[in-house]
């Protein structure tokens, strides 16, 4: 691993497993250009499949149980500070 320091660059050696952060330079974003983005449309797209790259893409969580949240309800429109102090100590009992 390469990263910046005041004085150039600095190459690190760790032992996995190891906790690296990025700097905001790390990526710099690269425009392409109209003449690059009409060439890329005349390139042949290749399609594999997961088995020609021996991965194994067989399922391996079960669903159990799939259910929508509970609605909520609606809410209450108070008068004053007073009545909302009021409902938050007897009804809700937070304060």
């Amino acid at each position: 691993m390469t990263r910046e320091i005041d004085g150039g660059l600095e190459v690190v050696s760790l032992k996995l497993p190891v906790v690296v952060t990025a700097d905001l330079r790390l990526n710099e974003p690269r425009y392409a250009s109209l003449p690059n983005i009409m060439k890329a449309k005349k390139k042949p797209l290749e399609t594999v499949t997961p088995d020609s790259l021996g991965v194994d893409v067989t399922p391996r969580l079960k669903t159990v149980k799939v259910a929508e949240p509970a609605k909520r309800q609606a809410g209450i429109k108070v008068p004053d500070v007073a009545a909302l102090v009021d409902k938050l100590k007897t009804e809700a009992r937070v304060i």
